[in-house]
């Protein structure tokens, strides 16, 4: 019988050790034996736990959602100014901890497999939601409201590709696309972004 309060110590060892396995095997060659290899446990203990590779795979997403939501709300709470909770938002989602290599590859796998696996695309989906509501939250409190949708789903887009760009190129890149990113949202709230079609200002 496990000990009391061991579960989610063993938890989240399956998790890192899912995370480290995707990092160097990658997914298709990530398996419940490697797992349980890298947790130093029996591959019963994963099924005890989560059932398998797809309910591990979910579970680990959820752990990396949890840490960059930690890493925004942290700078977020520091935050003063409207310029202040735009710039928190962008540092937390470039923040060391989400270019550490087997976060990468983490995080690469779940966009991908996000199109075919439903729960992984509703977890997707609530990041983005997420992301969007904060950085509207903050244009909104100095802009005009269709300004502030379009600087939202401008600098939402922006740190998507941004990080994707740095993650591909090794992480080597990553202050470059941060700086980006604030020249971004400094000009939105300077009032000198582009516009975009209504029809684009319309979509949810």
């Amino acid at each position: 019988m496990p000990k009391l309060g061991m579960e989610p110590i063993r938890r989240r060892q399956l998790i890192d050790a899912t995370i480290s396995s995707i990092g160097r095997y990658g997914y298709s060659e990530t398996t419940v034996h490697r797992i349980s290899q890298a947790a130093g446990v029996s591959s019963g203990i994963i099924h005890h736990y989560f059932g398998g590779k797809g309910e591990l795979l979910e579970a680990s997403m959820r752990a990396l959602l949890a840490e960059l939501r930690r890493e925004v709300v942290g700078r977020l709470a520091r935050a003063t100014t409207p310029r202040d909770r735009l710039q928190a938002i962008v540092d937390g989602n470039f923040a060391p901890s989400q270019f550490a290599p087997p976060v990468v590859a983490a995080w690469l796998v779940f966009w991908s497999q996000a199109r075919h696996e439903p729960r992984l695309a509703r977890l997707q989906r609530i990041n983005h939601r997420r992301l969007h509501s904060n950085l509207h939250h903050a244009f909104a409190q100095a802009l005009p409201p269709a300004a502030a949708i379009r600087a939202a789903k401008g600098l939402a887009a922006m740190i998507d590709g941004l990080w994707l760009n740095a993650a591909l190129s090794g992480a080597r890149d990553v202050e470059v696309a941060r700086a980006i990113a604030q020249r971004f949202l400094d000009l939105e709230l300077n009032g000198q972004g582009a516009a975009i079609p209504p029809a684009m200002n319309d979509r949810r």
